[in-house]
């Protein structure tokens, strides 16, 4: 159709053939075994039984076949104490992704702007502390191909903006970690920037633009995007995992739109996934595939708001994970069945994966596997780090109680050897000072010490009490070496101190 179907290339048609609406008989009963699926009691009964082994808060959970809804229902209740129903507006995180990729395909689709044209055309008031940022593209912000990266700018560290003026603004200063069109690095501004170009192009706030693009023509009544976490159902509070339990927790401001920042229902969701199936008819089909059309740059599999990945099964399937410090979430195309799938839940990223393992319970359902009763890894992993925080305090303890011996045994010692002997504790120190950075690597995105509470309290609090117990040990022992070298040079004989320190 016009510009998008030209652009989406051959590969790209090629891999859809095998993974979207383009799919023989055969095939969607290849995915799922013959066997018709899970209905309505089946799923609801799988996601209750998670809920109850797991204490999980609140979920919206939808499924969808073809252009058919086979359940869309809300469980349990948000931390504002609210019954969680279908119509209850959930904040979905990143997979707001792939409806602003949709949106800024529309203008494409209309002749407004060219994918390949840089962004700058569009967009003056873009700039980077980067020459190569002019050369950045509108399709390498949708693919995250534009070399941007959290390590260059690391967003979730700095001051919120306001609006997307001031999110654009803020990239002045941010060079490159990569030339545009190289490498893909996931990375939120890409989305923000992306959302600023529709809002000036189209001359509309970008709220109203995707509404008028994307929520309206599919009936999404009750779907709307946000700037700043503030503006989210209660302001985003949610809930994150420890220790076997469920704490609520306030959000920080964040600011979330164009990469984050949609807030939606189940029954919307059934609309949003029908339609990424190919059905419906209130989008051009051509601009939906070109959205799950993985960019290949570098081997990515990721497309615009969706990445190609594969089944436990073998099938192909099409996702995006979605996370906040209090929400996550997910969302599941299986082309070879035309099966769609969505899950919000309002437990926070990596101590609460609840979304994901849900989805995947799902999928699991559909091509016919038992359920594996899974639940977030922390829950295991807490009571091993509990009884290792316990053993960091108790070995402080320890060492603070017989400091005085062991600078009694050491008082003769020169200096330097002393101190040499007190190196080792500033490890657990510089582990806990550094686990922010650790989190980000292994992440991939940069935060503080303060979101990681949020992400694996648990962890934290081990190696806040490493480092406590190494301050405390460190600084006992150098209290009573200053105070044993006093008396020596006061002419206190150290063997009286000795025989003192050792009936202590």
């Amino acid at each position: 159709m016009r510009k998008i179907a030209a652009t989406a290339g051959l590969a790209g048609v090629l891999l859809l053939a095998t993974g979207t609406a383009a799919v023989d008989a055969a095939t969607r009963a290849a995915t799922t075994g013959g066997r018709t699926g899970p209905t309505a009691e089946s799923v609801d009964r799988y996601v209750r039984d998670y809920i109850r082994r797991t204490d999980l808060p609140g979920a919206v959970v939808t499924v969808v076949k073809g252009d058919k809804v086979v359940y869309a229902a809300g469980h349990g209740h948000t931390a504002g104490g609210e019954a969680i129903t279908a119509d209850t507006p959930m904040p979905l995180a990143s997979l707001s992704k792939s409806f602003t990729a949709l949106a800024v395909l529309r203008l494409a689709d209309e002749g407004r702007i060219d994918l390949d044209a840089p962004v700058g055309r569009y967009l003056p008031e873009f700039t980077m502390a980067d020459p190569r940022a002019e050369k950045i593209t509108v399709r390498q912000l949708l693919q995250q191909t534009s070399g941007m990266s959290d390590r260059t700018f690391p967003e979730l560290t700095l001051p919120a903006p306001d609006d997307l003026k001031d999110a654009v603004a803020m990239l002045r200063t941010a060079p490159l970690a990569a030339a545009p069109g190289t490498r893909m690095i996931y990375h939120n501004p890409n989305y923000a920037v992306a959302a600023r170009l529709a809002e000036v192009v189209s001359g509309t706030p970008f709220a109203e633009f995707m509404a008028a693009t994307v929520f309206t023509p599919l009936g999404m009544t009750s779907t709307r995007t946000v700037d700043t976490t503030e503006e989210l159902p209660g302001a985003g509070a949610g809930y994150i995992r420890a220790y076997g339990q469920v704490i609520e927790r306030a959000h920080p401001k964040w600011f979330v739109n164009g990469s984050y920042g949609v807030v939606s229902t189940a029954h919307d969701l059934a609309r949003w996934l029908i339609t990424q199936n190919g059905h419906g008819g209130a989008l051009p089909r051509e601009l939906v595939r070109a959205t799950q059309t993985p960019s290949g740059v570098g081997g990515s599999t990721y497309g615009m708001g969706w990445s190609a990945e594969r089944t436990a099964g073998g099938a192909p399937m099409l996702r995006h994970t979605g996370w906040l410090l209090t929400h996550n979430s997910a969302q599941t195309l299986l082309p070879g069945g035309e099966w769609g799938i969505a899950v919000v839940t309002n437990t926070g990223m990596i101590s609460g994966d609840d979304a994901l393992i849900i989805s995947d319970g799902l999928v699991d359902m559909i091509e016919g596997r038992p359920d594996a009763n899974a639940a977030p890894f922390t829950t295991s992993a807490d009571p091993w780090l509990a009884g290792l925080s316990l053993l960091n305090l108790g070995l402080g303890l320890t060492g603070v109680l017989r400091s005085r011996r062991w600078a009694a045994r050491r008082a003769q010692r020169r200096t330097w050897r002393m101190i040499a002997r007190l190196v080792p504790y500033a490890l657990p120190v510089a582990f806990y000072l550094g686990l922010a950075e650790l989190a980000g690597v292994l992440l991939n995105r940069v935060g503080t010490l303060d979101q990681l509470t949020y992400v694996w309290l648990a962890l934290y609090v081990w190696a806040a009490t490493g480092a406590l117990a190494a301050v405390a040990v460190v600084a006992a022992r150098l209290v009573h070496a200053v105070r044993l070298r006093r008396r020596a040079v006061g002419n206190v004989p150290v063997s009286e101190t000795r025989r003192s320190a050792s009936t202590a």
